[in-house]
């Protein structure tokens, strides 16, 4: 008997990850951050269970205990590389070239191995805390691994000025793909790099555009070639949709479970007016708020007897009427915390959670009858989480 293929549904609304976002916003800000653990694995959560292939929930079982210990670990061992191994980088570069730039040079040259060790580690243990069905994701060991295949990569693409970078996503995220499991049974990633140049097209011809318009106007100094960058600057912008969805489509089209296979048809233009709308109803918000603020200043200096004379002569402020000093400054604070957390919600509903809903339904599985015999994999315990992803901090990230 053949099982059609499986569809997924989405069922994340904004007004409720609204809500959430806000919620542990202002927790995570009044806790000095103390709170962030916990905001993430709420919203981990809610977006897990929002994605449904097969009308079946993704499952998001972390616990916010667990980051918190690798993040207390991480950073225990961070300030040992920090304190030691910087003051040594610093004593040899004052003795041997008599200034610190070589040491800063050194130092972040070091960190780099870090920043990929902690990206294999948190994936690891993010697919060791998900299921679908019932049936745990994980990732085997093979940090060394990915530590080197990864600078040896990105040097190579940093070395093309970017050319590279087709190839050095798939060969990253095959060494990742060939090394998840469902259950019991691995994964796999086919295709080659070469199924990744036609994404990346958009992306380079506006570049070469926006670098060739720069290089003229430097050489030549003739203001013609000026309108020339208001060509290349929407169309790099367009190119970084388009790589978003070619490449997560064919990466995506060429991933098997066994004998199920993955197929997703993310659309350009549905991406482009995502950001498009996103970020346009985001600055007309804060636009918005800004004039509301404006007049609540009004108010307020009208009501304790502002005036053009509690201005000196250099244009500063001496005076606020009635005010007591204090509230100024706690006005300060609270706006600046204010902005901080309502960007970030503002980006959880305009951006974050539509482009998580379009990608999640145009994925299907193909032949999902193969995974009914998958059986379940042995717990990851994995005590350290994705402390160093947090420490660095790389660990903001779904």
């Amino acid at each position: 008997m053949a099982f059609a293929d499986l569809t997924t549904d989405y069922k994340g609304a904004k007004g409720a990850i609204f809500r959430l976002a806000l919620a542990t916003g202002i927790r995570t800000v009044l806790t000095a951050g103390f709170y962030r653990f916990w905001m993430k694995t709420r919203m981990r959560r809610y977006y897990w269970s929002a994605i449904r292939p097969g009308g079946m929930p993704l499952e998001y079982v972390g616990r916010p205990t667990e980051k918190l210990l690798g993040f207390l670990t991480a950073v225990v061992f961070l300030a040992f590389y920090i304190g030691i191994v910087n003051l040594i980088l610093m004593f040899f570069s004052f003795s041997l070239f008599e200034g610190n730039t070589p040491a800063y040079a050194v130092s972040v040259v070091g960190i780099t191995p870090l920043i990929f060790f902690a990206q294999y580690r948190a994936r690891r243990y993010v697919l060791a805390r998900t299921r679908w069905r019932g049936i745990r994701f994980g990732l085997e060991p093979g940090v060394a691994g990915f530590v080197w295949r990864s600078l040896l990569h990105w040097g190579l693409t940093v070395l093309t000025a970017g050319l590279y970078w087709p190839v050095k996503t798939y060969w990253l995220e095959k060494y990742r793909t060939d090394r998840t499991f469902y259950g019991e049974q691995r994964m796999h990633q086919g295709g080659s790099w070469r199924m990744l140049i036609k994404p990346m097209l958009h992306l380079y011809l506006s570049a070469a555009l926006l670098a060739g318009t720069i290089g003229m106007l430097i050489a030549t100094e003739d203001p013609r070639f000026a309108p020339l960058i208001f060509i290349a600057v929407p169309w790099f912008f367009f190119g970084l949709a388009a790589w978003k969805a070619g490449s997560f489509r064919a990466l995506t089209n060429t991933k098997t479970i066994g004998e199920a296979r993955l197929k997703a048809s993310p659309r350009t233009g549905r991406i482009v007016g995502i950001y498009a709308g996103g970020w346009a109803a985001m600055g007309g918000i804060f636009i918005a708020a800004g004039i509301g603020v404006s007049i609540l200043f009004g108010i307020i200096f009208a009501a304790t007897g502002f005036a053009l004379e509690n201005i000196d002569e250099d244009g500063y402020l001496t005076t606020l009427g009635n005010l007591p000093a204090f509230v100024p400054i706690l006005f300060g604070i609270i706006t600046y915390f204010a902005i901080f957390i309502f960007w970030g919600v503002l980006k959880e509903v305009f951006i974050t959670l539509p482009v998580a809903q379009h990608f999640a339904e145009t994925t299907e599985i193909e032949n999902p009858q193969a995974l009914l015999g998958i059986k379940q994999r042995a717990r990851d315990e994995f005590a350290e989480a994705e402390g160093f992803a947090d420490a660095l901090p790389l660990g903001d990230a779904f």
